[in-house]
This record gives C-alpha cells, sequence and structure tokens, in this order.
C-alpha cells in the first residue's frame, strides 16, 4: 500500500478553504498512486479552532463538509484527516475526531481518547473523551489510527500516567485488537527539543508493539502557536525512515510493503530551528489576518534589529518600514548602527527626531511640573518611548501596516518595558526569546551570510541601553543578561522556588528578580500576541494572577 503523508497549512476556521487543501493534496496523491493520504488533526477546521467551537452551526458545518468532501475525492483513494464533529454526540456535546473517506462516503470515525488539559491546552473545555478506540479496516489492513495526545499515555509531562484506570492506554487498545500499521494524526505546537521528544515517544511504541508508526502533524502559525510539522514515518526496527522538513507545507510517500531500511536524520541548528519558527509564525500571523507590511522603530539596539531581519526574511524587505526615532540622549553610533542595518537588509527606513515633540510636552504647563527637575527619569523616560510609539502606532494605522514590538522575554518578564510605549504594536516578535537568545541568534545570523553582516557587529557588541536619560546602560539597574536570563529560566519554565534558585544565585539577585517578575503581570496581559517558543511562554499557557501575595523568601 502506498501512503501519502501530507503536512498542511490550514486556517483556523476556513473550513472550505481547508477542504480545498485537503482536496488538491489527494488530486495529488492520487495522480501519483496512493491508496491512502494522512492529513492532521481538526485539519478541516484549523487547530486550535477554540471558541468556534461553540459558535452555533460550526460543527454541524464541519461534519457536513466531510460528507461533502468524501464524495469529491478520487473513487480509488482513501483520506484520513481530523475534524471537530458532533455526530451521535448528546447536543452540545463534541468529538476530535478522525475520519477514513473512501468511495464516496464516511466509512470509519474514531474519537480522540486524551484531551490535554495543560500549557495553551484546553480541550476539555469543549470535546467529550472517547471511552474506547478500535482499528479502523482499509483494504485487508487494520489501521490503529488515534490523534495526537493519544500517543502521550504514561508520560511524565502528562497527567495520564497517574490515572491509567481513568485514563487507558488508547495505543495498547489498537494493538490489543490486531492494528497493523499505528497512525497519528497531530496538532503538536513547536517548543524547543520537542521534534526529539516526538521521535523519541515514537520509538518507544514502535519498540514495544514491533509495529510501524506514521506520525503526520500540522504546520504554520495560528496566532501564538507554531506548528513544525516534522511529520515522520518509522519502519518496525525503530528507524526513521522519512523525516518531513520541517515549516513547509509538503507530502511524501511511503510504501507500506517495502518500508526503507535506513535512517535518515534532519540535522539543523538549534538557532536554525528558532529563526524558520520566528518567520513562519510573523508570515503566517500577517497573512492569514490580512496584512501585507509592518512598521517598527529602529532603535540601533540588538532586538530592533533581530525584528527587522525576522520580518525581512518573513515578508520581503519591500514590505518592511523602519522609523529611526533618536531622542536627545540617542548616541550617534545608535543611529549610525540603525541606518546601517536598514541598509543591509534593503527595508524602507525613515529619520524621524523626538526632540521636538519631547519638548513640546515639557513646555504644556499642565503637565510641565510633572516633569520639572526629572530629566531623564522614569516619566520622562516612558514620555520618550510613548512619543516613539504613538508615531509607529501613526504609521500603522494610516498605512494599514501592522506594527510590530521588539520586546524580548527578559524585558517582558521584569517590567523593563513601557506599556503604550516600545510595547505598543499588534504582535510581539521576540516575546519568547529571552536576551541571550536574541544575541546567540544576532551571531548565527552573520555567520551563515558570509558574504555580508547583516546586523552589524557593533550594535552585537556595545552594551545594550534605552538610551532614555543620560549615560544609561541596562546593567546599571538590571543583573547580567546571563544571570538574569537563568533565574528568569528557573522561575518560568521550571518552577523552581526561592530556595532553590538561591544555591545557585546570589539569595538578593533571586529575590530581586521574583519581586519583578510577580509584580509585572499587568503590563504582560497589556502586551500584543506573539510566537511560543517554550514550554512556558507568556500569553496563554501561563495563567498568573495579577493581583496576588505570595512572597518566596
Amino acid at each position: 500500500m502506498k501512503i501519502a503523508l501530507a503536512q498542511l497549512n490550514p486556517i483556523v476556521g476556513d473550513i472550505h478553504g481547508n477542504s480545498q487543501l485537503v482536496l488538491e493534496a489527494a488530486k495529488e496523491a492520487s495522480r501519483q498512486g496512493a491508496e491512502l493520504l494522512i492529513c492532521s488533526e481538526l485539519i478541516l477546521s484549523g487547530y486550535p479552532p477554540k471558541d468556534l467551537l461553540l459558535r452555533e452551526g460550526f460543527v454541524k458545518a464541519c461534519d457536513d463538509k466531510i460528507a461533502e468532501i468524501a464524495t469529491q475525492l478520487p473513487s480509488e483513494l482513501g483520506v484520513l484527516l481530523g475534524h471537530p464533529s458532533s455526530t451521535g454526540l448528546p447536543r452540545k456535546r463534541f468529538a476530535n475526531a478522525a475520519s477514513l473517506l473512501y468511495a464516496g462516503k464516511v466509512q470509519a470515525t474514531t474519537h480522540k481518547t486524551l484531551l490535554p488539559n495543560y500549557d495553551v491546552f484546553d480541550e476539555h473545555r469543549y470535546f467529550r473523551a472517547a471511552k474506547s478506540v478500535e482499528p479502523i479496516p482499509f483494504k485487508g489492513r487494520k489501521l490503529g489510527v488515534h490523534i495526537c495526545e493519544d500517543a502521550w499515555w504514561g508520560t511524565e509531562s502528562t497527567y495520564y500516567h497517574e490515572e491509567p484506570q481513568r485514563y487507558p492506554d488508547p495505543i495498547q487498545q489498537l494493538v490489543d485488537q490486531g492494528a497493523e500499521i499505528l497512525i497519528n494524526l497531530s496538532a503538536s505546537p513547536f517548543e524547543k527539543q520537542k521534534p526529539n521528544m516526538r521521535e523519541e515517544l515514537v520509538r518507544k511504541h514502535v519498540t514495544k508493539h514491533n509495529l510501524p508508526f506514521l506520525f503526520v502533524n500540522q504546520v504554520g502559525g495560528n496566532d501564538d502557536l507554531v506548528f513544525d510539522g516534522r511529520s515522520f514515518a518509522m519502519n518496525r526496527q525503530g528507524q526513521t525512515v522519512i523525516a518531513m522538513c520541517p515549516f513547509e507545507s509538503c507530502t511524501e510517500y511511503i510504501d507500506l510493503e517495502n518500508l526503507p531500511q535506513t535512517s535518515v536524520k534532519l540535522n539543523r541548528a538549534y538557532e536554525q530551528e528558532l529563526l524558520d519558527a520566528l518567520v513562519i509564525g510573523l508570515r503566517d500571523y500577517m497573512q492569514k489576518s490580512g496584512f501585507t507590511d509592518c512598521v517598527l522603530g529602529l532603535s540601533g539596539g540588538i532586538d530592533s534589529a533581530l525584528a527587522a531581519y525576522i520580518a525581512a526574511e518573513a515578508l520581503g524587505p519591500k514590505h518592511v518600514h523602519g522609523l529611526l526615532m533618536p531622542s536627545r540622549y540617542s548616541s550617534d553610533h545608535s543611529v549610525k548602527d540603525a541606518l546601517q542595518l536598514a541598509e543591509a537588509l534593503g527595508i524602507d527606513h525613515e529619520t524621524i527626531p523626538i526632540d521636538d515633540v519631547h519638548k513640546a510636552y515639557e513646555g504644556l504647563p499642565i503637565i510641565a511640573d510633572d516633569l520639572a527637575g526629572e530629566a531623564g527619569g522614569l516619566a520622562d523616560q516612558n514620555l520618550q518611548a510613548r512619543i516613539r510609539g504613538a508615531i509607529v502606532m501613526l504609521r500603522s494605522n494610516r498605512y494599514g501596516w501592522i506594527a510590530l514590538a521588539t520586546g524580548n522575554k527578559s524585558e517582558l518578564a521584569i517590567g523593563y518595558c513601557t506599556i503604550y510605549g516600545d510595547m505598543a504594536g499588534g504582535f510581539a516578535v521576540l516575546c519568547d526569546l529571552f536576551k541571550q537568545d536574541v544575541y546567540a541568534l544576532s551571531r548565527y545570523i552573520n555567520e551563515v551570510c558570509e558574504q555580508r553582516e547583516v546586523i552589524p557587529n557593533n550594535i552585537i557588541t556595545k552594551a545594550p541601553s534605552a538610551e532614555l536619560a543620560p549615560d544609561q546602560f541596562d546593567q546599571d539597574t538590571l543583573p547580567p543578561y546571563p544571570v538574569l536570563d537563568a533565574i528568569l529560566t528557573g522561575l518560568i519554565e521550571q518552577e523552581k522556588s526561592y530556595s532553590a534558585l538561591c544555591s545557585e544565585f546570589p539569595p538578593e539577585t533571586v529575590q530581586w528578580v521574583i519581586n519583578r517578575l510577580d509584580r509585572n503581570e499587568f503590563k504582560r496581559r497589556q502586551m500584543p500576541p506573539g510566537i511560543k517558543l517554550s514550554q512556558r511562554a507568556f500569553g496563554s499557557g501561563r495563567r498568573m494572577p495579577i493581583v496576588a501575595r505570595y512572597p518566596q523568601t
């Protein structure tokens, strides 16, 4: 049996458009002689559909479209695809389903058993779990079809290993009933190191059950999530014999009767993985939202430099508009560095000094007393940031360009950012990158672009500064970034305690970071959406109270 694996890029809610993606893949698979096409979890609705599932008529429209697709497929081709379904369920109860379409009909449907309810996942809010699963028969074979989380039973990263009686192992159920091949339809978002975790997870199933395994994943960006694809096939020996390109829509073919016996591996730099995720995340967010161009401030600092590079890669340089907005405190080298960056990237750029606007504020009697005697103080610094934010948003409104905020995770964590200033915008490109990540990616970009220096070296090597006050540098008020980022990683991504961190870092520094992290939650609630890259990103997956009192000492 020749099988086609299709990792496609759906738009959430676009039932018709997503169905066309499936039909186009089906026509091509038929031309290539495939007997079965496998698509990803909830490909018809896009993942995650969130509260669209609760909108009256949405799930029924998906069920109706599934029946319609079945009649439009090539007669000799079977198609496995994911979709939400209410068929056969009580009113207002839905299933995360996968159906086999063949010979003009829906031949069989299976439901997801394990519904993730952690991090960004909230499937118990919408779906009803299957009580049991069974193989789907197709052309004399028993297909062990299961959906995403169903393969994660028994892993320490989920709660299913703690309640085995309540949550039976779906894969074991399929194998016990004679499944001859295991097929997982996934919508598994990208995270650092997650591709390796998936492969090792599948290898454990293959080793345990001595069955080949096909994993088909969604690709593309939807809101704050980005899906890397990386679909693959593994033979009975636990060798990955097909490894599909990450972050690209594509289809690969495999002959079930003649599986390869040679392992393949995509060797990619860690920095390249992050850059690819950032580029496709920004591109899809803009294109799926209807934006063609973006605008951002270019300060001559490393954050705006990296954000501009990502935007140029995602959209093409002619669609990126940079604004240089020097103040009375801006250094000559920062303006020079920003100009050099814009020219190296080939992006549109303009210089708009803000000093006249700043002076106009200072001359207003109604607020002059608030600024008097505090030149370069906190209120004055934030005022400058907000003047810049207003100019960026003015261009955004005037031309319909999306405004990009360029703050990084380190700054957002401790509140080293200004609401309605540098936080203003429609998308926060770097919000899940610590400062050390920003430096690492910038250095990597210059290493791989051997013919030219894309990000000026001076931007990478100079001491970071907001340049909102005389002789201001980040490290005058912040711990060194390697220390700050390490503590923040422990607090946010590893949920370490104060006492555990004090065994690694000075207690007064740990306490300072904890205090700043906790009291700036209100700022992060007002930041634009961005791209999730880690297990614990600010946004929908990290649900901390704004008003709380839990001292860690």
